[in-house]
């Protein structure tokens, strides 16, 4: 490992020792400290549908949640999820009582269904490649024209109409009047904002204590606990963020929402284990919970799928998947056994890992079975060794752009799904991959369970891993060189010196937030491709944030003007632009801009075209030689430059390192501007705990793994 000294007063041309040949050693504790700006959260771009693959994806996601809601309305035993309420708690189960119609127990509220069988659906025209996606219907323009008159009255940007008529529907307008706090439906919305649209709209009529104000900021608290990564919040939290945005009842505004239904509220067992109070008066201790319908249905949807999926195979294995098994060889075998006999396996394992995966579906297709592989992104796919072509992408799978296709049940016509990337999945397309696999498939998640969580809601692949609920295949394949080495000495906690004599790894020090952008772009556009070959395009920045002294927006607008410089008359963007396109949140696809006329901005996304309006390329096109590690997750470059500076230590955490280093392939640069910080976040910064209901859910219908 190469530490890199400061320029000083060397002339920029001098910049070659940093991957070249470089004149001091040391390791990723040293480097001055720096502070400046601001560290920024990570956030996602909304989707982007028009002529891309995004629309093909919505309808997709439509159709699987039709299919979800069909099934839940089609359960009526009751959840053993919960027991009695009292106190608040008990206000909330009143509340419910109070809008239920007939002579329903209230009970079921709490309650978890039987799984029901899988209805009956249309089979789409099975899709085997790529093909153009339909338009999406978009708001009307008279709508649009509406909308924009009322948020011209109530002193909103009329740029928002388009935005807001997506939120609202048909008679956004007259809702907007009639609700101004629905404005938090639009997404970078804050409260503060939509208050003073309410009281302009309102007058007098608009307060703190309006019930319409409490409705829509308790729903706003649970989309932003969603954009964190929980599925449901605590009672107690949730109350109070209601207090701290001067709710003066944050009780009867929760009540208010679930009367609505707006959001659901369960009652989970502190001890799921712990056995039922053998006297009635007896309470069994709980926490109350509150979600957003969506992803409570989601999550309870992903627990129904993963137990059919465990319950619905004979653990006696058939002559197919016996010879899969005496197929694969090395990693892969183990596996393979594993798969031959459960319905539901986790893999976890670091990069060189991947060929175990890889070994069970070639082992799987030499046995007859019908078997495919889905990453996170194109360049996953890419990676996933043994040349296969049944692979592709979540997204494009569920979007039947790629895959074998459905069946007349409308399932996906598979015997075998292996899942890669799995840390990257969330409830909601967790929950649709299962729901689309027919009764007796076997589905393997594997990934590397070191990495970042999804961006959406939810740690599906680290519940199933604390569940226990089926067999885990650890791989012994560690990733090799001084890369390797360096990314899984950061997974246990440990930020080693390795030994680095082809210059995989070089540290460079900074003082400061402008020095880091300077030496950022000085090694992406000068010193890698001179010392290593590997060119500008094959290099990935990371920082993270977007904010900030040396955010992506601030090491974008830099590199842009040393690599393609640019009127930016396209939005902003210039042909030949590196980009990061959004189609939804927490998917990111780099690419290319190509250019730009009536339809919107042409991009080419892993080498595929794609067309954003230019009412969506706000939301969903950023600029792409620097990323956040979110951002970056699931795919890999030639080189990565890692920039820390001072400003950013809030935001390290060990998985944001250990995601961040291990996007190179062959060179690391470590912009390293944070000193002592880095070691100490590795060491002692772990995931911040989200709350979710899965590994309960799990527990009641799923038995625990030997």
């Amino acid at each position: 490992m190469s530490t890199e000294p400061g320029p000083g007063d060397e002339p920029e041309a001098d910049e070659g020792t940093t991957a070249g040949g470089t004149t001091e050693t040391g390791n990723l504790t040293a480097g001055p400290a720096a502070a400046s700006g601001e560290a920024v959260g990570e956030g996602g771009a909304e989707s982007a549908a028009q002529q891309s693959e995004a629309a093909a994806e919505l309808a997709a996601q439509r159709v699987e949640r039709e299919r979800i809601e069909r099934r839940k309305a089609e359960k009526s035993a009751p959840i053993e999820s919960g027991t009695r309420l009292s106190g608040r708690a008990a206000d909330l189960l009143a509340a419910i009582r109070a809008v239920e119609s007939g002579g329903k127990p209230a009970a079921t509220v709490f309650t978890a269904p039987e799984p029901a069988p899988r209805p009956a659906a249309p089979a789409p025209e099975p899709a085997r490649g790529p093909r153009p996606a339909p338009a999406a219907a978009g708001p009307a323009t008279e709508t649009i024209a509406d909308v924009r008159r009322v948020l011209s009255d109530g002193g909103a940007p009329e740029s928002l109409a388009p935005q807001v008529a997506t939120a609202l529907g048909e008679g956004a307008e007259t809702l907007l009047r009639e609700d101004p706090w629905q404005l938090l439906r639009v997404t970078g919305v804050r409260p503060d904002q939509a208050d003073g649209f309410a009281r302009a709209l309102l007058g007098a009529e608009c307060g703190p204590d309006d019930e319409r104000r409490g409705r829509a900021l308790t729903c706003w608290l649970l989309e932003q606990a969603a954009v964190a990564g929980h599925t449901a919040l605590e009672m107690p939290a949730l109350a109070a963020a209601l207090a701290q945005r001067a709710v003066p009842d944050p009780e009867a505004a929760v009540q208010d929402a679930l009367a609505e239904g707006e959001a659901l509220v369960f009652q989970d067992p502190l001890d799921p284990s712990a056995p039922e109070p053998e006297d009635d008066e007896e309470e069994r201790p709980v926490r109350v919970l509150v979600a957003l319908e969506r992803y409570a249905l989601a999550e309870e949807s992903l627990a129904d799928g993963l137990a059919r999926l465990v319950n619905s195979l004979a653990k006696d294995a058939s002559e197919p998947w016996e010879a899969a098994a005496a197929a694969a060889s090395g990693g892969a075998a183990e596996l393979a056994r594993a798969v031959a006999g459960h319905g539901l396996v986790l893999h976890t394992g670091g990069e060189a890992a991947r060929a175990e995966p890889a070994g069970l579906l070639s082992a799987a297709h030499a046995a007859g079975l019908r078997a495919f592989a889905v990453t996170h992104t194109p360049d996953g796919s890419r990676r996933l060794a043994g040349g296969t072509e049944a692979v592709g992408t979540v997204a494009d799978l569920l979007a039947g752009a790629a895959g074998p296709g459905r069946d007349a049940d409308g399932a996906l016509a598979l015997d075998l799904l292996v899942v890669l990337d799995a840390p990257q999945l969330d409830v909601e397309g967790a929950a649709m991959l299962v729901e689309a696999l027919p009764d007796g498939a076997r589905l393997v998640l594997s990934g590397d369970p070191a990495v970042l969580w999804s961006a959406g809601p939810g740690r599906v692949f680290a519940d199933l891993l604390a569940a226990r609920v089926c067999p885990q295949i650890a791989s012994r394949t560690p990733d090799p060189g001084p890369l390797g080495e360096l990314v899984s000495g950061i997974g246990v906690g440990e930020l080693t010196q390795v030994e680095a004599p082809g210059k995989e790894v070089v540290i460079v020090p900074v003082r400061d937030a402008g020095e880091a952008v300077h030496r950022t772009v000085q090694l992406v556009a000068d010193s890698v491709p001179r010392a290593l070959g590997v060119p500008a395009e094959q290099t990935v920045v990371i920082t993270p944030g977007h904010g900030g002294a040396a955010g992506t927006r601030a090491l974008n607008s830099a590199l842009k003007e040393r690599l393609n410089p640019g009127p930016g008359r396209f939005g902003g963007f210039d042909p030949g632009d590196r980009i990061a396109y959004s189609p939804a949140p927490g998917r990111t696809v780099p690419g290319q801009v190509v250019t730009a006329d009536a339809d919107g901005l042409h991009l080419s996304c892993a080498g595929a075209p794609v067309v954003v309006p230019k009412e969506r390329v706000e939301q969903a096109v950023r600029h792409g030689w620097a990323l956040t590690a979110h951002q970056a997750a699931g795919g890999r470059w030639p080189a990565a430059v890692v920039v820390l500076p001072g400003d950013a230590v809030q935001s390290l955490s060990r998985p944001w390192v250990y995601t961040a280093f291990s996007r190179a392939e062959r060179h690391l640069s470590v912009v390293h501007g944070v000193d002592q910080a880095l070691p100490k976040a590795v060491a002692e910064s772990l995931p911040k705990p989200r709350t979710t209901r899965l590994p309960l859910l799990l527990k009641t219908q799923v038995p625990a793994a030997g």
